[in-house]
């Protein structure tokens, strides 16, 4: 290699380790964009619950204690007529009243109980998610609401269905059921509310109400609302939405509950007299336009897509897909040639199945664990944290373990291509996280200030993604212009031509990797660039090759 391809291949491993090479536990606000992160939230929980149940176990010592003081002092208390004639029964009764009871209700136990629990939670504290975190998981589930059509009522039941006007499908029920609280439901409707978001606040805020006005009256003690706030929070949610009459309904429920509220008193007074003004309010129903951000012009096509879940009903009707065990000619392969299924034309799309093991897969998990960072996208010469990607990513170089060598000459014999650096990039191994997703984008630069192009080596020619999970529903890769989406499916790779041999972007490789309704969905991505494939991926002058 001479110095301008070593050159190349330094910047190139610079490029693809960018601001990830940080290695340790995820940063705060980041939990929630892998799962293999969320996963890690578990061990704090396990610490939390073995301080609760020390202190569970003092607290039971200490009320075992008082019970067993009660009892002695009533037990005194069922003869009417106790003889405090009896010097020693006189004395006790002084000594009980004066020294006895004091000791009792003054009590530091309680306290150095309690603050013993507190000091152990500040110990854990540091490790827990952060704020953002919950806000990330709450959008996650209003994504999941919004591309799969879910139910809010089913999703809080634990039960994901798709609702339209004419059927109910359930995409995926989960055993054992795991429900949602009121508390649960309000959270999430308060992280919309906060964004101004009340296309998604109203539902969600809608049945925490139902859920708190089944319970009024029980506490439970990890509780942060109640139904007053939810109440409050509605109300103002439907005004916001132009539905005078329900935020008028809602403001007059709060005042049951809370008489003496002079803010929701002067809300009730304002709306009565909107209602007044225009009585047409009184029967309006506001129609709440769902979000669209950030502007997605092939959103319902997306969508849609994702929707199928992979499905494919039409797809071996088309005598030109075909199936077959493929060694493109080459030594590596003849003893073991791939099983090869040809998805799609144009663009071309050829899934290779067990293109890697059990075995090969967990080791490339394991390998990129420590060194995931949130995944970022290319704007411009910089690179960004964005919400219409969640994950997390990292870049593993071939020299980590020989068995990313193996995979190397594997995809090299199987494509045909040069992969060494600097012509493709390092393994970019992705874990998704809650409802991980990946909107719409082309894997190929479309502006000449491309990160990519830092390399040397031309634009991205082809990908090689191989899926290293599987999942129980959802996360399919959505074609959008193709038309067509494929779903998960362990250990396969699915490869692509992102250029045509022109050297002109293929628009129809627009994809998505939609989000993952249930499940731990891993990729790893091998991207292939256009030099040093001159000879192996001849040019042609035809836009449609």
């Amino acid at each position: 290699m001479g110095p301008a391809a070593r050159l190349a291949a330094l910047l190139l491993f610079l490029l693809a380790l960018g601001p990830q090479t940080l290695v340790g536990p995820a940063a705060r606000g980041d939990t929630f964009s892998a799962l293999t992160s969320v996963a890690r939230a578990l061990a704090p929980e396990r610490r939390l619950l073995a301080l609760l149940r020390r202190y569970l176990r003092v607290e039971e010592a200490r009320l075992r204690d008082l019970t067993r003081f009660y009892n002695k002092v009533l037990s005194l208390h069922e003869d009417p007529a106790t003889p405090v004639a009896n010097p020693l029964l006189a004395f006790t009764l002084i000594k009980r009243l004066q020294s006895d009871w004091r000791n009792v209700v003054h009590s530091l136990e309680a306290s150095e109980n309690i603050q013993a629990l507190k000091d152990g939670y500040d110990t854990v504290e540091k490790d827990l998610p952060a704020f953002e975190d919950l806000e990330g998981a709450a959008r996650a589930l209003m994504r999941l609401q919004d591309v799969y059509m879910l139910n809010v009522k089913g999703l809080a039941r634990g039960v994901f269905q798709r609702v339209t006007d004419s059927a109910i499908t359930d995409l995926y029920n989960p055993r054992p059921l795991f429900s949602l609280t009121a508390d649960d439901c309000f959270q999430v409707g308060k992280v919309a509310y906060d964004m101004g978001d009340y296309y998604h606040a109203i539902p969600w805020l809608e049945e925490a109400a139902s859920l708190f006005r089944g319970s009024y009256g029980e506490w439970n003690t990890e509780d942060e609302a109640s139904l007053e706030d939810t109440l409050d929070h509605l109300a103002f949610a439907y005004f916001q939405a132009g539905n005078v009459s329900n935020a008028l309904s809602l403001s007059r429920e709060f005042l049951l509950y809370s008489p003496d509220n002079k803010r929701m008193t002067r809300n009730v007074l304002k709306y009565e007299r909107l209602l007044a003004e225009s009585p047409k309010r009184m029967v309006a129903e506001a129609v709440i336009q769902r979000p669209n951000v950030p502007h997605l012009q092939t959103r319902d096509t997306y969508e849609g897509l994702c929707q199928t879940l992979g499905s494919q009903p039409i797809h071996y009707q088309i005598p030109s897909l075909y199936c077959s065990y493929e060694t493109n000619s080459s030594p590596y392969l003849l003893l073991q040639p791939v099983r090869k299924e040809v998805i799609h034309l144009k663009p071309y799309v050829a899934l290779y199945h067990d293109f890697v093991s059990d075995l090969e897969a967990q080791k490339i998990r394991d390998l990129a664990e420590p060194w995931l960072q949130r995944s970022v996208v290319a704007s411009g010469e910089k690179q960004l944290q964005v919400d219409y990607r969640i994950s997390k990513s990292a870049w593993l170089k071939n020299t980590v373990d020989p068995m990313l060598v193996t995979l190397d000459h594997r995809i090299a014999a199987l494509t045909g291509l040069d992969i060494q650096p600097p012509y493709a990039e390092y393994l970019q191994v992705v874990n998704y996280g809650i409802g991980g997703h990946y909107e719409p984008h082309f894997d190929h630069a479309t502006s000449p200030s491309s990160p990519l192009y830092r390399m040397k080596s031309g634009n991205r020619v082809a990908t090689f993604m191989i899926y290293l999970s599987a999942v129980e529903a959802g996360g399919a890769t959505a074609f959008i212009y193709a038309n067509f989406s494929m779903p998960v499916v362990k250990n396969a790779a699915l490869f692509w031509w992102n250029l045509h041999r022109s050297g002109e972007g293929d628009s129809d490789t627009l994809h998505a990797g939609c989000p993952v309704l249930v499940g731990d969905k891993w990729v790893a991505n091998k991207w292939i660039h256009e030099y040093g494939q001159e000879f192996r991926r001849p040019c042609s002058s035809s836009p449609e090759d």
